[in-house]
């Protein structure tokens, strides 16, 4: 038993390794042959690491070490130990690819150095975070002052963000300002879909005639796990009779043939998709054949 736990440890240690070097070559191309020789900035505490190196002088390996201790010190108390080392490793070697590993410059295009600079240091970002690590420390700073305010950890970064984007403005000028607000989007898109991915997870709302069919159809044939609850119809007398909602959740790539399907089923069911945030607990993935 002990050897099978020390052995899941090691191979999750080793994916997260892999992952954040993964992380680091992608990050460091994309501020070596995108961001740095164009004056770019990302925003988070990258893009204050970037304004500050870029207004101090001092390189920019130096300031993005100085820049996230704070936060994974804070991370390490908040989150756990396994984090801040991971993160303590992934910040030292963004920062010596930095210093030592020269990436050629790709292009002077200022879109595609916004567009493909953000996606690649997004790319990054968001493999480092799959390892359980950060390279970038915005995210544990907006969770510490989301809890002790009224703000959500999504509002706090935007904040933030408005206020590197202002003093970038002033500094670096509105041109590059803006382009570097695109490659904010383009990172944090990039982020949202290495993290999410496949699994990022929509809930279907579907109300119909023919439930008990389309229940069979969704645990049956798809193989899913569905909830049932009573509502009533709020519209005309006529609507008063209870009826069954079906609530089901699928994977992205699921959503559009499990729509398909109910639909076959009966083709004036009323189907609403919306995207959730987080799912934790239960069944939401298919379950295993037998």
């Amino acid at each position: 038993m002990m050897k099978n736990i020390t052995k899941t440890v090691i191979i999750k240690n080793i994916k997260s390794i892999l992952l954040i070097l993964l992380g680091v070559v992608s990050a460091s191309f994309g501020l070596e042959s995108f961001l740095i020789p164009n004056d770019f900035i990302d925003g988070g505490v990258t893009g204050i690491s970037m304004l500050l190196a870029h207004t101090t002088g001092l390189p920019l390996y130096l300031w993005i070490i100085v820049i996230n201790i704070p936060f994974i010190i804070w991370g390490g108390l908040k989150i756990n130990i396994r984090f801040a080392v991971l993160s303590i490793i992934a910040i030292s070697l963004l920062a010596t690819s930095i210093a030592f590993v020269h990436f050629p410059i790709i292009t002077s295009d200022t879109l595609l150095i916004a567009i493909f600079g953000g996606f690649f240091l997004g790319l990054g970002i968001g493999f480092a975070v799959r390892g359980s690590s950060v390279i970038d420390g915005t995210e544990v700073l907006a969770l510490s002052i989301s809890q002790k305010s009224f703000l959500s950890v999504g509002d706090t970064i935007l904040i933030l963000n408005v206020f590197i984007f202002s003093f970038a403005a002033y500094i670096l000028g509105i041109e590059t300002a803006l382009y570097s607000l695109l490659t904010y989007f383009v990172a944090s898109k990039t982020v949202d879909f290495v993290i999410h991915g496949i699994e990022e997870y929509y809930g279907l709302t579907i109300v119909s005639d023919k439930h008990q069919q389309i229940k069979l159809l969704l645990t049956d044939e798809l193989n899913k796990s569905v909830t049932l609850y009573h509502a009533r119809g709020g519209r005309a007398k006529c609507d008063d009779d209870d009826i069954e909602v079906v609530y089901v959740i699928v994977t992205r790539l699921e959503v559009n043939r499990v729509i398909r399907k109910v639909l076959e089923v009966d083709n004036k069911a009323f189907v609403a998709e919306h995207i959730l945030g987080e799912v934790h607990g239960g069944i939401v993935k298919k379950k295993p054949l037998h």
